[in-house]
C-alpha cells in the first residue's frame, strides 16, 4: 500500500502479520515518529536512528572506482602493517546512480588483505565516521580480544579515534572483515571487506583465474541512501556484487582451458542461489574450509546465505560470455527494472 498523508509520504505496506504496524519516511528522507495506533507498539528511538539515511559531514566522491583491491602493508619486524580509515564516501554502483557509502580507505568492498598462513598482521583502523564502530574478522581464528565485539572483547572506537588489532592470521582460507558496531546499519552501508589467507604450501593445480565476489544489497530512494534491511520499508532496491550492481559490474575474463576459482561471500542480510550458464563448478571449500575431493558437490547453482562463504572452481571449456546471476530474479533489478543487480558476465575467449 502506498499512501500520502500531509508531510509524510508511507512507504511500507502494513505487514500481513500484524496490519496495525507501518513505516513512515518523512518528505526529508527520515523515518517519521507517527501517532500510533491504539494497541500497537511506535519504533524505538534506537530503531528510528538504524533508519535515518546514511550520511557524514563534507561527504567527498570516491577516487577509487573498483573496491576490493589487494591492499598494501608495510613491515615492523616481522610484522605486517596494513592501515584502514573507516570514512563515508559518495559511491557509484552504477553510471547513473550513487550512494553514500560508510567503507573501508574509499572503497566498497574495502580493499582485501591477503596473507600467508602464519603470518602476524597489525591493523591499524582510524575511525573517521560520525559515529563508532569496530572490526570483526569473520571466520579467522584471532584472539578473544581482537574479535571486534563492542563492550565485550574491546571498547567501540569512538570518531577520531585509532584502534590497533594484531593476530596471527590462520587457518589458511576465504574470510571477510567487517564492522560488528550497529551491524544492521553499518554492514549495509558499506563496512566490509574480503580477507583471504593463503596455505603455506600451495596446494595444486594453482587456479589461472581467483576473483572473490561479495553479494550485497542497498536502498536508494528519493537521492537519500538507506541500510538496506529485511523488514517492511527497508527493503533493498539495488543488489551488488564487489559494490556494482549491472551493468556496472565487473566482467570476468578468462581463456579457454583455465581453471577458474571464484570465491563467493554473502555479506548482506539476503540469501543469492548464484547460478553460472553454461558450465557446472565443483565446491571446493565451505567457509574458508577445504572440502576434500570425494566429498566435493558439482553443481550450477551454489546457495549463498549471510555470513557464508563458498569457493568454487570450473574449467572454462567453451567460448562466449557466460553469465553469473542470482536465481532470485528480482535480485537481477536495479530499482525493479530488469536487467541489473546481481549479474555479471563470464568472457572465455581462445
Amino acid at each position: 500500500m502506498i499512501a500520502f498523508i500531509p508531510g509524510l509520504f508511507l512507504l511500507a505496506a502494513c505487514s500481513p502479520s500484524d496490519p496495525t504496524k507501518s513505516t513512515l519516511i518523512s518528505s526529508s528522507g527520515g523515518i517519521a515518529n507517527a501517532t500510533a495506533t491504539p494497541g500497537t507498539m511506535q519504533p524505538s528511538s534506537d530503531s528510528l536512528h538504524m533508519m535515518q539515511p546514511i550520511s557524514g559531514e563534507n561527504v567527498q566522491n570516491a577516487t577509487e572506482t573498483k573496491g576490493g583491491q589487494l591492499l598494501d602493508f608495510r613491515m615492523a619486524d616481522d610484522i605486517k602493517v596494513f592501515e584502514l580509515t573507516a570514512k563515508p564516501i559518495i559511491w557509484p554502483i552504477t553510471a547513473d546512480v550513487s550512494v553514500t557509502a560508510w567503507t573501508y580507505n574509499g572503497t566498497v568492498p574495502g580493499p582485501m588483505i591477503r596473507v600467508t598462513e602464519g603470518d602476524t598482521v597489525r591493523i591499524v583502523l582510524k575511525n573517521e565516521l560520525p559515529e563508532p564502530t569496530t572490526i570483526h574478522w569473520h571466520g579467522i581464528a584471532v584472539p578473544n580480544a581482537m574479535d571486534g565485539i563492542p563492550d565485550v572483547t574491546q571498547k567501540p572506537i569512538q570518531p577520531g579515534e585509532t584502534f590497533i588489532y594484531e593476530f596471527v592470521a590462520k587457518p589458511a582460507g576465504t574470510y571477510m572483515y567487517h564492522s560488528h558496531f550497529e551491524g544492521d546499519f553499518q554492514v549495509s552501508a558499506g563496512l566490509y571487506a574480503p580477507f583471504i589467507i593463503d596455505p603455506k604450501e600451495p596446494v595444486t593445480p594453482q587456479p589461472d583465474v581467483d576473483i572473490t565476489l561479495m553479494f550485497s544489497e542497498m536502498l536508494f530512494e528519493n537521492g537519500k541512501t538507506f541500510a538496506a534491511m529485511p523488514m517492511a520499508g527497508m527493503e533493498p532496491n539495488y543488489f551488488t556484487i564487489n559494490g556494482k550492481a549491472f551493468p556496472d559490474t565487473e566482467m570476468i575474463n578468462v581463456k579457454k582451458g583455465q581453471l577458474v576459482r571464484l570465491r563467493l561471500a554473502g555479506i548482506g542480510q539476503f540469501v543469492h542461489p548464484i547460478h553460472i550458464h553454461g558450465v557446472p563448478f565443483k565446491i571446493v571449500a565451505t567457509d574458508g574450509h577445504p572440502v576434500p575431493e570425494a566429498a566435493q558437490l558439482t553443481k550450477d547453482t551454489v546457495l549463498v546465505s549471510p555470513g557464508e562463504r563458498y569457493d568454487i572452481e570450473f574449467i572454462a571449456t567453451e567460448t562466449g560470455q557466460w553469465m553469473l546471476h542470482c536465481h532470485i530474479l528480482h535480485h537481477t533489478t536495479n530499482d525493479n527494472v530488469e536487467p541489473g543487480g546481481l549479474m555479471l558476465m563470464i568472457n572465455v575467449t581462445d
